[in-house]
């Protein structure tokens, strides 16, 4: 059974290719379109496969005349007008199932790194420089850590923190009753007076641009340790680096950046951002690049996640 035309803007695992060719549709990938190409072309689809290589605005969607879902693989929805494609009918599916097991871990990876000054050790001993004192870490064990957004994500980070006996809080504006034997659901006032481990993982929208600036960051009673494997924009990076200069933040794991759209090859060391630099040059900072739901296994997950999230569309 023929069931239509869905349009791969980005490559993504073949087992998603594969399993939707199965079920009767007709998968295409262009790997040389641009924007206006795929515009010239989607009226003949009834469906888009995409991550992050085009944004998916009205302009674009209005183009879209026979177009019945959206699969985005991956958890973010920033890219794409769900609002103005939802009126037209087209079903907006994301899969943060897919890729939360490898966020919890990573999340909880960059953390251990920072407390245990791995970083910093690992590369003294390549130098054969052997630091002992210097180096002595922090357990997690006793802390308090607060979760910011408490859906897919910071559940997973939740689940994988229970061994480690610390007092573990969330906070989700639009979530409620999810107290269980990894979390203790709060109100924003607790946050704010007992984490000192504070990790976000809320969605980039216009209310959480920023959100995390420097009125935000001297909420806090204690000096706190800050996490990011959300969105780059969640968190300002001047504010960020003012609080680390003052102490306020002790350390920031951060798999994300608000300079992401920025081609770092195409720029001198000296033009970078002094912000950028700072978190560079530090010690107290592990960085990765946009990769912690980056996994073997998650790029399988993702996939058969919109698989089966489609077929319900369809059956």
């Amino acid at each position: 059974m023929q069931r239509g035309k869905v349009l791969f803007i980005d490559t993504a695992h073949p087992v998603l290719t594969a399993d939707l060719t199965g079920f009767g549709f007709q998968c295409d990938y262009f790997e040389d379109y641009n924007r206006e190409d795929f515009i010239r072309a989607i009226p003949e689809y009834c469906g888009i496969i995409v991550r992050g290589k085009i944004t998916l605005d009205e302009d674009f969607l209005s183009k879209a005349s026979n177009l019945k879902f959206i699969g985005r693989v991956g958890a973010g929805m920033e890219n794409i007008d769900v609002g103005f494609a939802e009126s037209r009918g087209i079903a907006c599916l994301n899969a943060p199932e897919g890729n939360r097991d490898a966020v919890g871990e990573h999340t909880l990876g960059m953390l251990l790194m920072l407390m245990n000054n791995l970083r910093k050790a690992d590369n003294e001993v390549r130098k054969s420089i052997w630091i002992r004192e210097g180096n002595r870490g922090h357990e997690i064990k006793g802390k308090t850590v607060g979760i910011v957004g408490y859906g897919n994500m910071g559940g997973a980070f939740a689940q994988r923190l229970k061994g480690f006996n610390a007092r573990v809080i969330a906070y989700d504006k639009y979530k409620f009753g999810y107290s269980d034997e990894f979390v203790e659901e709060v109100d924003m006032e607790t946050i704010f007076t007992e984490t000192n481990i504070l990790s976000l993982h809320v969605p980039l929208t216009d209310e959480t641009e920023y959100l995390v600036d420097d009125s935000y960051l001297k909420k806090f009673r204690k000096n706190i340790y800050v996490i990011n494997t959300a969105r780059g924009k969640v968190l300002n990076t001047s504010s960020l680096v003012h609080n680390m200069k003052t102490g306020k933040v002790i350390g920031a794991c951060l798999d994300v950046l608000e300079y992401e759209k920025m081609s770092f090859e195409a720029i001198g060391e000296d033009q970078l951002p002094e912000n950028f630099k700072y978190l560079v040059n530090s010690d107290r900072v592990v960085l990765s690049p946009h990769i912690a739901g980056w996994t073997h296994e998650s790029n399988f997950k993702l996939a058969k996640v919109i698989v089966g999230k489609v077929m319900d569309i369809f059956v």
